[in-house]
């Protein structure tokens, strides 16, 4: 969806630190197709490669074979389109619902061939444990404001 050469990382492998987990990001940027817009631009990477796998059209087949339950906005998109065509996103990667009085937590981790299951299943829980964290101090603060 880039015009040819307009593509340049602008950071690479950065480390972020978060409260449960840190990520290695990268920065890139790129000048969109003049026939395209933002939404071409969004539809074109999903799902994104780091939540679906490679290959993607397999890693996604057997994700619905395997997975009981759909994402839902797990994995999507999160942000805004703005009125003069630009975009902020980024992917829903730990995400909470509360329906019903229930709140359902979704978090995962990245599987490759060496990876250690009993390791990313750890991360996981780590990931969701900063989603009832932070449910728990809204309650908190909710209840300070009786």
């Amino acid at each position: 969806v880039s015009k040819i050469g307009s593509v340049k990382v602008i950071e690479q492998f950065a480390i972020e630190y978060y409260s449960h987990v840190m990520h290695i990001a990268s920065h890139v940027e790129g000048s969109i197709q003049d026939n395209l817009d933002a939404l071409d631009a969004l539809a074109s990477g999903f799902p994104a490669g780091t939540v679906s796998g490679a290959p993607k059209v397999r890693a996604m087949e057997i994700i619905d074979e395997l997975e009981k339950s759909r994402r839902g906005v797990y994995a999507g998109a999160v942000g805004y389109f703005s009125a003069n065509g630009t975009m902020d996103t980024c992917i829903a990667l730990r995400t909470a619902l509360v329906k019903d009085g229930t709140m359902y937590v979704q978090a995962g981790g990245g599987v490759v061939a060496d990876s250690d299951p009993e390791a990313e299943y750890q991360e996981s829980i780590n990931k969701a444990r900063a989603l009832f964290r932070a449910a728990q101090q809204a309650v908190e603060f909710a209840a300070q404001e009786r």
